[in-house]
């Protein structure tokens, strides 16, 4: 509310609402200074990194040798907690780049300096917590900030790991403290609550415990391996989904787990997402060569001191070895600075030729479409893809199935004219609408990533980026959802619905997407023939309603808490005897029921009914048949859930039927009644 405006400007404002997620944005990156302040203040020697909002909370990446614990917390709040009382403004001043540089120089801070660096514009600004500059806390930061600490009703420190600057692990190993702050008591409080409810889900524990996934270190960290349990669940959902698109008339396909770089090159997802992409495949020596050095420059620059000027020395080797076995490299020689030698190995490597991991199916289905010539009565073509994607993430960031490595995106890409694209985008908001809400996820809101107009990261023309976001525009209306637009969150390709959903104890995940895309057909050159027999391009339409089937069963293993419903439950039906008496008549009810179809186990052993129930509810089994001799004698079985409650005696043939229809209704329709 202090600063001055620059100019002219669209001017929002913001309230203090816990429900506004701008609003917490702000507050929470004003609880990361007060926290950074408090560390410094208990731990002098700390070095400050950079300190964001994230998602439900804040964290600060801290250059620290003594490491932090969960024991030093309460002494960190406390000292938060007397900033906070002080009601200290916060206040921005600017200074030309050149003095502010002087300055952070004089700190000695080469974190600071590394992101005022790579700060854009001819200022940096910094921010006071307090009135008194020199004195108060500053930071390097581009703000905007709440207007004092007093806004701050409500805070807490979570947790504190490990990371690395940058992602780099050969750098200097940095403490990762997170923290989450409210403008309500009562708000932090039902954060809390949920945190503890969602420790009770967590996909990690529940994924071990029910034997549905595994992660190890021998096969990686984020590359997953589904166990039989765990590939039932995705079996089952693929198989749903495929149903639906085989209606909608899609053709399912398969390509390639890799491409050569010049594909993705044209698509412009190499080197747009290089950093978070495994390293390409070079098949030259003098493209290995290359890659090499570059790799070890661009560590050297997070280098200082005599390690930097080391690092220098053997980067003007690698250089001079490389040209020496395969030619001068232009535009590099000994009077090139880092950043030259670095643009330029990069430059190089542009016309070098190789192989990627692919990082997204589009190109290669773009390649499926262009195998035939088309005509516009072949349009719409459909195309579907269970494909697997590889991304390089930073190990810091991997999280059990919804950070990772390798996953399978449930993909498909429309090819049509510009007279069937709203029609085919609203068919595809109708069908991730209808995926969601199979699966009880029905809380949801949709948010239309359009393009940040001064930014140029985004490809085409901006005539094409006007018509695809118009048409996301009018299909979001037709198709009657809540939804907001948001500048910046546009692919680089072309705007896209998102669908932010709530799990049943209120965490927000982004799962279906849906696309518009102008752009790539035409990188691509893709054409068909028109009614006026001349070749037009045609526009492309990007869509995944799970968008990865990782994360997707990860999302809800949290959301059932490993309870799924009958349809997708890995095992759906138990038969248990009460003594040896029974067994025979009870494999009989296993057989039966296995022959109906039904994923069943049978369990014949010398333990207890009582114990044998706990141990089958707490594997998440929907029914466990119980069967004694009053039941073989009656040809029945005895009916319990896994939330413990006897539902009665029941035919065997009406179990059966009752549970075939609720498979087929997809829960609707019970086996009994709750």
């Amino acid at each position: 509310m202090r600063r001055p405006l620059p100019g002219d400007c669209e001017l929002s404002v913001l309230t203090a609402r816990d429900d506004d997620v701008d609003s917490l944005d702000v507050l929470r990156h004003s609880a990361a200074h007060i926290m950074a302040e408090a560390i410094c203040k208990l731990f002098p020697e700390a070095l400050l990194v950079y300190g964001p909002p994230v998602e439900n909370g804040f964290y600060y990446d801290i250059d620290l040798t003594q490491s932090l614990t969960p024991d030093d917390f309460s002494r960190i709040e406390e000292e938060m907690l007397r900033i906070i009382k002080s009601k200290r403004p916060f206040c921005r001043y600017e200074l030309p780049r050149e003095e502010g540089m002087v300055k952070l120089r004089d700190e000695a801070s080469r974190y600071k300096i590394d992101n005022a660096e790579r700060a854009e514009g001819s200022s940096l600004s910094f921010y006071v917590t307090g009135e008194n500059r020199g004195e108060d806390f500053e930071d390097l930061c581009r703000g905007p900030h709440i207007p004092s600490t007093e806004w701050v009703k409500a805070f807490k420190i979570k947790q504190v790991s490990r990371s690395f600057y940058r992602g780099d692990v050969n750098d200097q190993p940095l403490q990762r403290v997170y923290g989450t702050a409210f403008f309500k008591k009562s708000s932090l409080k039902e954060h809390l609550e949920q945190l503890e409810e969602a420790k009770k889900r967590d996909h990690r524990v529940l994924g071990k415990t029910l034997k549905l996934f595994s992660i190890n270190d021998q096969v990686g960290s984020g590359l997953v391996l589904w166990l039989p349990k765990g590939s039932v669940v995705r079996t089952q959902l693929q198989n749903y989904l495929t149903e639906e698109m085989v209606k909608l008339g899609y053709d399912i396909i398969y390509t390639p787990h890799i491409g050569q770089l010049g594909l993705y090159r044209c698509s412009g997802h190499y080197p747009y997402y290089e950093d978070s992409q495994f390293p390409a495949m070079f098949e030259t020596d003098r493209g290995k060569a290359i890659q090499s050095t570059l790799q070890f420059a661009r560590r050297v620059k997070n280098m200082s001191g005599d390690e930097l000027a080391q690092g220098l020395s053997a980067v003007s080797s690698m250089v001079s070895a490389a040209c020496e076995a395969f030619g001068a490299i232009d535009g590099i020689d000994s009077n090139s600075s880092l950043d030259e030698t670095i643009d330029r190995l990069h430059a190089e490597l542009a016309t070098e030729q190789g192989y990627l991991l692919k990082p997204m199916n589009c190109p290669h289905h773009i390649q499926v479409y262009a195998a035939e010539h088309r005509s516009y009565r072949d349009l719409p073509i459909r195309l579907a893809e269970y494909g697997g994607v590889y991304r390089y993430e930073q190990s810091g960031e991997i999280s059990g199935l919804t950070r990772v490595r390798g996953f399978t995106q449930d993909d498909a890409h429309i090819f049509c004219t510009n007279e069937q694209l709203v029609n085919e985008l609203l068919t595809t908001v109708r069908l991730t609408r209808t995926v969601l809400e199979t699966l009880g996820m029905t809380d949801y809101r949709v948010r239309l990533g359009m393009r940040d107009r001064d930014s140029d990261k985004y490809v085409g023309s901006p005539e094409n980026w006007d018509k695809a976001e118009e048409a996301i525009r009018i299909v979001a209306k037709e198709s009657g959802v809540d939804f907001t637009e948001e500048a910046g969150e546009a692919a680089f390709y072309g705007p896209k619905i998102d669908f932010v959903v709530k799990d049943c104890i209120g965490r927000s995940w982004q799962l279906g997407t849906v696309q518009a895309d102008y752009n790539l057909p035409e990188r691509f050159k893709l054409s068909y023939v028109g009614r006026d027999n001349k070749p037009h391009t045609p526009i492309m339409v990007h869509r995944a309603p799970f968008g990865s089937m990782e994360r997707f069963v990860g999302i809800l293993i949290e959301h059932f808490a490993g309870a799924f419903p009958l349809w997708l439950s890995p095992v759906q039906v138990a038969v248990a005897t009460v003594s040896e008496k029974s067994a025979e008549y009870g494999r009989g009810v296993f057989e039966q029921v296995k022959s109906a179809g039904l994923r069943a186990v049978f369990d014949c052993g010398d333990e207890k009914i009582g114990p044998k129930k706990h141990r089958l509810r707490a594997d998440k089994i929907n029914y466990i048949l119980v069967v004694g001799e009053k039941e073989a004698a009656e040809g029945a079985v005895n009916i319990n859930d896994r939330d413990g409650r006897s539902l009665g005696n029941m035919q065997i043939d009406e179990f059966i039927a009752h549970c075939k229809e609720e498979i087929a209704t997809k829960g609707k329709c019970p086996v009994v009644e709750t």
